[in-house]
């Protein structure tokens, strides 16, 4: 019952994961600024949101194409976007000279996003044929 919205759930995902880039992800007090996805002060941190939007979109995408191929790269690069998601979650909430920003909840919904977007791209939504033989 579940499985059969999963898809739709993890379309959801991707788009969520494409508006979380652009809301603030952490606060830092001592300069008073919070990063985004695409801004941080100097670019110290680049901009991973740039990755996590390509990478949303052609989740996506992947997931929009009936083709056993785009299934199983899907999967694939669900794997690589959560690796990537982690890899930032830990960049940007790290503690620095004895200073840890604010974390805001965009920044764990990125991390979310990108769970449930593997989590769906397991169970895809694809009717395979069956062949007879004769």
């Amino acid at each position: 019952m579940f499985v059969k919205y999963l898809h739709w759930i993890g379309m959801a995902a991707c788009i969520t994961l494409i508006v979380s880039c652009f809301l603030p992800w952490v606060y830092f007090a001592d300069i008073n600024q919070a990063f985004t996805g695409f801004y941080s002060y100097q670019n110290q941190y680049g901009r991973p949101g740039k990755f996590l939007t390509i990478f949303g979109a052609l989740v996506l995408l992947f997931m929009l194409l009936p083709k056993i191929w785009a299934k199983r790269t899907n999967l694939f690069v669900c794997a690589i976007t959560l690796a990537y998601a982690i890899k930032t979650y830990i960049l940007f909430s790290s503690c620095y000279n004895n200073y840890c920003p604010q974390k805001l909840p965009a920044l764990y919904l990125m991390v979310g996003c990108t769970m449930v977007m593997l989590i769906s791209s397991g169970f895809p939504n694809l009717k395979l044929a069956v062949k007879k033989e004769v």
